[in-house]
């Protein structure tokens, strides 16, 4: 219940951030006042010439509900548009997105925010997670407890040297309660060690020594507590997932690098839409999956149809021959594996050093 509940969050948190970053076009309201309650200039259409704001506003419950519903359907009639051209005509939509048609469609940002909010959503509604009873010869049950009064014992620590280096009675009083707050929290982790562990505090790791401080602590929170830092990956990998389009960009701008007619500004536009469709893909695979309609024909599926839609994109949106197409999709591919390895590499050192 609580993870389609947290679902249903995350899917109208991608709706929403997509709409905040989609820009309204052909989406006025009659009605107008006759000047802009904004800035004050006068009014000649539905919205305000000079600084955008709609000529008719509400103040009522209702337009609160207007306001939610206008939002997410006005974004899903553009969307619906794009849907289609997005999975069978994807490097026309490049192709024409770049060249201005912009009004009609969604735009990459806006579409790439619902699709990874969405994605993340499904994954979360089908169960799809991190483990959280990972076991190894190195991890214990009180490991958490250790780890967390470690912690506690440094904030002992500081207190105590903030205490020495107080020159009034006032920052003097101010530390003492911290180091019995903390002295507090010590005792009670020790409490809950010795219900776990029979009166011992025992953490069985193996101590990293690198020679880089922030790595062996790194370390040290993976050995103590795996579960949860592969949770923080799968957290941040979505909140993280637009370094996946700076991370293409490289890559991509090399198959074409001599094309002085395709701008670091295309190959943005195609990676977000490439990867937006990626994204819906296997939002459909997962529930086709959870339903029960999977087998080896979806696993194949899921594996070719990404190769053919690439390959489609790269021969629309820069008018190869499909054998040229196919040969840069082929490569592209490779580099992908490279893309999610970096990736990977950055959120694991994020979640590392944080």
């Amino acid at each position: 219940m609580s993870g389609g509940i947290e679902a249903a969050g995350e899917l109208a948190t991608g709706a929403f951030l997509g709409r905040a970053v989609e820009p309204n076009a052909g989406e006025g309201h009659g009605g107008a006042h006759c000047l802009c309650l904004n800035c004050g200039t006068a009014l000649v259409g539905s919205h305000c010439h000079n600084c955008g704001q709609a000529g008719h506003v509400h103040r009522s419950i209702h337009a609160i509900g207007h306001d939610i519903l206008h939002g997410v359907f006005h974004f899903e009639g553009k969307f619906w548009r794009t849907l289609p051209l997005l999975a069978w005509r994807p490097g026309d939509l490049t192709r024409r997105y770049v060249a201005g048609e912009r009004a009609r469609f969604v735009s990459p940002m806006a579409i790439f925010l619902f699709s990874i909010f969405a994605m993340f959503a499904v994954f979360s509604w089908a169960g799809i997670s991190a483990p959280t009873d990972l076991d190894s010869g190195t991890v214990k049950p009180v490991a958490a407890i250790d780890f967390a009064r470690k912690e506690a014992q440094e904030d002992v620590e500081t207190a105590q040297k903030r205490i020495a280096e107080a020159k009034t009675d006032a920052q003097r009083a101010k530390y003492r309660e911290r180091l019995a707050d903390a002295q507090e929290t010590i005792a009670g982790l020790d409490k809950a060690a010795k219900s776990l562990s029979s009166g011992k505090l025992d953490v069985t790791t193996t101590a990293a020594h690198t020679g880089w401080p922030v790595l062996d602590h790194g370390i040290e929170k993976w050995q103590k507590n795996p579960a949860l830092m592969l949770y923080k990956l799968q957290s941040a990998s979505y909140k993280f997932s637009w370094l996946l389009i700076p991370l293409s960009l490289p890559f991509l701008w090399v198959l074409f690098f001599w094309k002085r007619q395709y701008k670091l500004y295309d190959h943005t536009v195609f990676i977000i839409y490439s990867i937006a469709f990626m994204s819906l893909f296997y939002i459909v695979v997962t529930v086709v999956a959870a339903i029960g309609l999977g087998g080896a024909w979806l696993g194949f599926a899921a594996l070719l149809l990404p190769f053919l839609h690439v390959t489609r994109q790269l021969q629309q949106a820069y008018r190869l021959g499909w054998f040229s197409a196919i040969v840069r999709a082929l490569i592209l591919t490779f580099f992908i594996s490279w893309i999610l390895t970096l990736f990977v590499l950055i959120l694991v050192a994020l979640g590392m050093t944080g």
